[in-house]
């Protein structure tokens, strides 16, 4: 009987870029062996100073380095956790015989990482050699250079048009159905002939004569009618806003996420719906991640801090400041709001800022989620404790930061991975209402 074929063993070497966006990544290519280039912990160096994620990323790899290393020499192959697992090594020589400085150049980090991969294909004919980068530019560049590039796949979704949506229209319902979800307030799982679905997945039914909107309760196991409520006098304009409302309404509901592009409504409705609920909380945080044009960090623009961060916060303020216009300033909901601006009870802050922070009996809001790392967003949501809500908003096609695409951020791969959870609820918003003009825009442009 002829000998089974073993499978190639393979040295995946990782750029800079794979590290800063998962620390963890070294524990992710099985059986197989990894290799850093010097130059890679050269540019970890020099990030491993500041509060941005990428610098916690950076440190935390520098630990699990210098834990692995032990009393041996990173020259030599180590051990990644156990001997069922792949080996680690750091490439100190980067002088290649086919010189990627001198085909492309220029002396820079990344010709000196695809040397330091070129060596270790010389160096190791038997086994298959990639280089692993979330920079596209580079993968191309090692592909010129016969090199074999991927991306780095862990935590990317694989096919975004099955992407869960939350919600679902069933045509051809009963008009009994119907009349029973707004005579008794629900209807049976088995009444509309399907299969028990995710956890508050949201339904649009229709009969040749009426309509009616209803989750799925995973606590009573019904199908529940949901009914059309404004908040702090937002008005829902759609079926997809009124679930947006019930899912942030929704007391059973701890994690809400709103997907949708421009002018959909994600934060106006995440803001309006945590105000309406302003008394069940000790705080309300809306948050966004700063992301610096041309990738500068913030302190090189001149100003004081206040100064260098309202432009980025601007588009929140502009959300509270419609909430707050849909009332006279005698109005008690309108001092409402002042006064909890002034007593902190609503807090408008860069994302970096709650690193640290307690945020127990907080309503928690992430705007423009999608320009977070799935790291990042593991990290905010182990942060909630007791009495804690925390809604998600982004568009996933809208990407700010260089090595995250719709696939592989935050929001995508939080959707992808949490939808059967029962204090989980989302909603993919996708008719626009901030105005004619917008929506043109975003179906034509």
């Amino acid at each position: 009987m002829p000998k089974k074929k073993e499978k190639q063993k393979k040295i995946f070497v990782l750029d800079t870029s794979v590290i800063l966006h998962n620390h963890d990544s070294i524990n992710s290519f099985e059986d197989n062996d990894v290799a850093i280039p010097i130059t890679v912990l050269e540019e970890l160096d020099n990030f491993k100073k500041g509060n941005d994620n990428k610098n916690f990323e950076a440190r935390e790899f520098i630990r699990i380095m210098d834990k692995l290393s032990g009393k041996y020499t990173l020259q030599n192959w180590i051990a990644i956790n156990g001997k069922d697992r792949g080996k680690l090594k750091v490439v100190m020589n980067e002088q290649s015989e086919l010189d990627a400085r001198k085909i492309f150049g220029e002396d820079k980090p990344d010709h000196r990482i695809l040397n330091a991969a070129l060596i270790m294909a010389k160096e190791n004919p038997s086994k298959k050699v990639i280089l692993v980068s979330k920079d596209i530019n580079l993968r191309l560049k090692a592909k010129s250079l016969n090199i074999q590039a991927e991306d780095f796949e862990t935590g990317k979704i694989k096919d975004l048009e099955s992407l869960y949506a939350g919600k679902t229209i069933l045509e051809n319902v009963s008009d009994e159905i119907i009349d029973k979800i707004y005579n008794d307030g629900f209807c049976l799982v088995e009444d509309l002939n399907i299969e028990e679905p995710f956890p508050n997945h949201y339904f649009i039914l229709k009969s040749a004569n009426a309509s009616a909107l209803a989750f799925f309760n995973p606590i009573s196991k019904q199908i529940e009618r949901v009914e059309k409520r404004p908040a702090y006098k937002i008005k829902a304009r759609n079926a997809e806003q009124v679930f947006a409302l019930h899912a942030i309404s929704n007391p059973d509901v701890k994690l809400v996420t709103l997907q949708g592009v421009a002018g959909t409504g994600k934060t106006l409705l995440a803001l309006a719906g945590a105000l309406e609920q302003r008394r069940q909380f000790k705080q309300i945080y809306l948050a966004r991640p700063i992301v610096p044009l041309s990738n500068k960090d913030i302190g090189y623009l001149p100003g004081d801090i206040k100064e260098k961060i309202d432009p980025y916060m601007e588009p929140l303020w502009d959300n509270l400041k419609f909430i707050k216009n849909q009332y006279n300033e005698n109005d008690k909901e309108f001092k409402a709001v002042n006064i909890a601006l002034e007593s902190e009870k609503l807090v408008i802050t860069p994302l970096a800022y709650i690193r640290g922070r307690s945020i127990s009996n907080v309503c928690f809001i992430v705007d423009e989620a999608q320009n977070l790392t799935p790291h990042e967003v593991k990290t905010i949501i182990t942060r909630a404790g007791e009495g804690t809500k925390i809604v998600f908003t982004g568009d996933i096609y809208q990407i700010d930061t260089p090595y995250l695409d719709s696939q592989s951020n935050g929001l995508s791969h939080m959707i992808d991975k949490i939808k059967h959870h029962e204090i989980y609820a989302h909603i993919r918003l996708e008719k626009g209402e901030r105005s004619e003009l917008a929506s043109l825009a975003n179906e034509l442009l």
